[in-house]
């Protein structure tokens, strides 16, 4: 059944990307989009495969001219999603996956609310501070200030958990993966993963999310 958006959240260190990259290996038919952002490439990143790499004057442009689906300014730089995304997908006869901010999410979830949105929690407030200190060595930031900036967003981002269909914890990397190609399969209209999809429903894993919810002191 072609034509779902997929929508994918996640607080800045969660491992988001490393789920959507295997999900996008795992599962077929899934049309991915590539958002555009206003901020400096990294590393090995290439235009058009990580991001559509743009400058603040175009990024306004495009924002003026209604080009995006949804975008936001995170730590200081824009990320959208483009519109023509959507169309793409449509005439390749496939899903679409969305990987954006909390930001992006809510404005598409209130433009399509038939979206089926899924929330990426981490474990701890431990597992997760490491993981962006991993994440700032890759990337040559060293800023404690970064750091506490990120642990502090990924605080008030975690409060929106309850707005997302799914939620999942990413404790263990293939158990989370498992739980996301079922989410997939299962609004695909496969009975097959229903047993595994309704323990990820926010409203049946209330109990599991409000304790990470705790540990990070909400």
């Amino acid at each position: 059944m072609a034509g779902i958006l997929f929508i994918i959240s996640a607080p800045s260190g969660s491992g988001k990307s490393t789920l959507v990259n295997q999900l996008r290996t795992l599962v077929e038919g899934l049309d991915f989009s590539i958002s555009y952002t206003t901020r400096s490439r990294r590393g090995s990143e290439e235009d058009g495969r990580e991001y559509h790499f743009t400058t603040r004057e175009e990024f306004e442009r495009m924002v003026a001219a209604c080009d995006f689906l949804e975008w936001a300014e995170v730590f200081g730089n824009y990320y959208g999603t483009a519109v023509s995304a959507l169309k793409h997908a449509k005439a390749l006869g496939k899903d679409l996956l969305l990987d954006i901010d909390v930001q992006g999410a809510m404005q598409v979830m209130k433009k399509m609310p038939e979206a089926v949105s899924i929330f990426i929690l981490p474990p701890s407030p431990e597992v997760l501070e490491l993981r962006l200190r991993n994440r700032s060595k890759a990337e040559n930031v060293t800023s404690e200030a970064v750091i506490e900036k990120r642990l502090n967003a990924a605080k008030g981002e975690l409060k929106q958990v309850w707005d997302y269909k799914y939620a999942l914890v990413n404790d263990v990397l293939d158990k989370a993966v498992a739980e996301m190609r079922a989410i997939v399969l299962y609004e695909r209209g496969s009975e097959e993963a229903a047993e595994m999809v309704k323990s990820c429903r926010t409203d049946v894993a209330a109990p599991k999310l409000r304790a990470v919810l705790e540990a990070f002191g909400e």
